[in-house]
C-alpha cells in the first residue's frame, strides 16, 4: 500500500508531464507547418525567378 501511493505521486513531476507532453506536441506541429510553408514559398520563388528569365 505505501509503495503505490509514493509511486502515484513523485512531488509533481506527472503532473507537469501531463502538461508538457501536448504543448510539445503542439509546438512540434506547428515548428512542422512553419518549415513546410517556408519550404513551398522559397521553392514558388525561385519557380517564379526561373519563369521571368525565360
Amino acid at each position: 500500500m505505501i509503495a503505490t501511493s509514493i509511486l502515484a505521486h513523485q512531488g509533481g513531476w506527472d503532473e507537469i508531464l501531463i502538461i508538457i507532453g501536448p504543448i510539445a506536441a503542439i509546438v512540434g506541429v506547428v515548428a512542422l507547418v512553419r518549415r513546410r510553408l517556408s519550404r513551398e514559398a522559397q521553392e514558388a520563388a525561385s519557380e517564379q525567378g526561373e519563369t521571368a528569365l525565360q
